[in-house]
């Protein structure tokens, strides 16, 4: 049972309202995470411009935001996260079976996006600390300091959605990735 109970943009702290409004325009409807989120508008605030933030200024594509998602997701445990984001990534253009190999890390079919995963995963198991080695192999197969430095913000957004999701305790209100119970 979740702790935090879910809004509606009805019943939501003032505060939180308009935000939950532009999330539901922007989902079709106002998500059980958003809507625990409303109980404290500066959470739901903080969330949103994390999010904003990666939107307006970074540079990876679709496909890539939503690897890393699956990615952080999995390492975190976070079924709520992996399943919305199994649904984002097969929008993005990932078939069923490539989120369940990105959740795994088992990308012999994408060994770049494989070596940048590798971090992303490091990040979020490892309170931000990466191996050299680790770094190095996403450089020698193809990414820059600044697209490794980005994919930072895009762990951080993540966690905070998978951190939350335990410490509420949010009920999945959207379909269960394949390989996650229900």
């Amino acid at each position: 049972m979740p702790r935090f109970p879910v809004h509606t943009i009805d019943d939501a702290p003032e505060a939180s309202r308009a935000a939950l409004e532009a999330t539901r325009q922007r989902l079709g409807k106002v998500l059980n995470i958003y809507g625990e989120m409303a109980h404290a508008p500066v959470l739901l605030a903080v969330s949103n411009a994390m999010s904003q933030a990666v939107a307006e200024h970074g540079t990876f594509d679709a496909r890539t935001r939503e690897a890393i998602a699956l990615a952080v997701g999995n390492q975190n445990g976070c079924g709520y996260c992996q399943s919305a984001h199994t649904l984002g990534a097969v929008r993005a253009g990932w078939s069923e079976e490539q989120t369940l190999a990105i959740r795994d890390g088992q990308l012999g079919f994408a060994p770049k996006l494989d070596a940048l995963l590798m971090v992303a995963r490091q990040i979020a198991a490892n309170v931000g600390e990466v191996a050299d080695e680790t770094y190095e192999h996403a450089r020698r197969a193809g990414w820059s300091d600044e697209e490794l430095a980005e994919l930072f913000a895009h762990v951080m957004v993540n966690m905070l959605t998978n951190y939350f999701n335990h410490y509420a305790e949010t009920e999945l209100d959207i379909p269960a990735a394949s390989g996650l119970a229900s």
